[in-house]
């Protein structure tokens, strides 16, 4: 016999699926925490009243963030401000026709091009990793390198992989995992790695010795090592990667350099954009284009074939 939910039950349930829905992604959650708790600071601050905002309210909020913040930033923060007033059933203050014409007026003074992260030259960062010396923490941090640009991840998916998704092959490996930015719905994702000539910057090879060293077959893959080299379980931060990319790479470059390197130096070498997009997941070509860019305007340009 099925026993039919209540209809108390139905309504909790259609509630739940409502906030999830709503919330998003861990990430977006955590950036919409941060954003409102900033907005209600800079109420205060102002001597003006909490949520909900008014048209008026919400253009001057607008344009103090413009005299120190880039276009993505305020875009975000608006957006977290719209979302607020729908989840709380208020009218919502950025339809309003003054706020549009302070944001055009916005954008026509700081521009909307988000900045580029920086991409390295190969052969240099070739010879950074080469001398990573072969500490326990320095053979994970090879790894870590070696694996975040041939994989083209982003930070937060490569800290979240485990040893369970690492399955080696005749050919590299293949690394299976789930959660990435484009993928919110818990779908198994894949992405290959492939033996190098050169032992020394090898991702394949590096994530060998790396797991070897790790002497486990479960759990976390990226993990933090204690002074004295001391291994353990906890997984590692996203902000890890970003401070191991600088101390080997140099301070110019973030974490995210090694997928716009990835992009660049693929599509430079003759990799069409969906070979590129079967590693970086991307869901169409603007990004592709994005990050190559500045290397097209110098590598392919008429002004090489003057003569001068």
């Amino acid at each position: 016999m099925t026993i039919l939910p209540t209809k108390e039950e139905l309504v909790g349930q259609t509630a739940a699926f409502f906030k999830k829905g709503i919330e998003g992604a861990a990430n977006s959650q955590t950036a919409y925490v941060s954003d409102i708790e900033h907005l209600e600071s800079w109420l205060t601050q102002h001597s003006l009243p909490m949520l909900p905002l008014t048209p008026a309210t919400l253009a001057t909020y607008l344009s103090d963030l413009a005299t120190r913040h880039k276009w993505a930033t305020i875009s975000r923060r608006l957006a977290t401000v719209r979302k607020w007033h729908r989840l709380h059933h208020h009218p919502d203050p950025g339809g309003d026709e003054a706020v549009k014409i302070v944001l055009e007026g916005i954008k026509r003074s700081i521009g909307t091009e988000p900045d580029q992260a920086a991409a390295f030259d190969i052969t240099a960062y070739k010879d950074r990793v080469r001398h990573i010396p072969a500490t326990p923490s320095g053979i994970r941090d090879r790894a870590l390198l070696l694996v975040c640009f041939a994989g083209a991840f982003r930070r937060s998916e490569l800290v979240a992989l485990n040893v369970e998704g690492v399955q080696f092959t005749r050919d590299g490996a293949v690394l299976t995992y789930q959660g990435s930015k484009t993928n919110q719905y818990g779908k198994m994702e894949q992405k290959a790695l492939f033996f190098s000539p050169d032992p020394d910057t090898c991702p394949v090879r590096a994530l060998q010795d790396y797991i070897n060293l790790l002497d486990r077959q479960i759990g976390p893959l990226f993990v933090r090592i204690r002074k004295g080299e001391q291994i353990t379980t906890a997984r590692l931060s996203d902000k890890q990667v970003a401070r191991t990319t600088k101390e080997y790479i140099g301070d110019e470059y973030s974490a995210h350099s090694h997928r716009a390197s990835f992009v660049t130096i693929a599509k430079l070498n003759g990799a069409d954009d969906s070979q590129i997009m079967q590693q970086t997941k991307h869901r169409t070509r603007t990004m592709i284009d994005r990050y190559t860019r500045v290397q097209q305007v110098v590598k392919h340009n008429a002004a090489m074939k003057l003569g001068l």
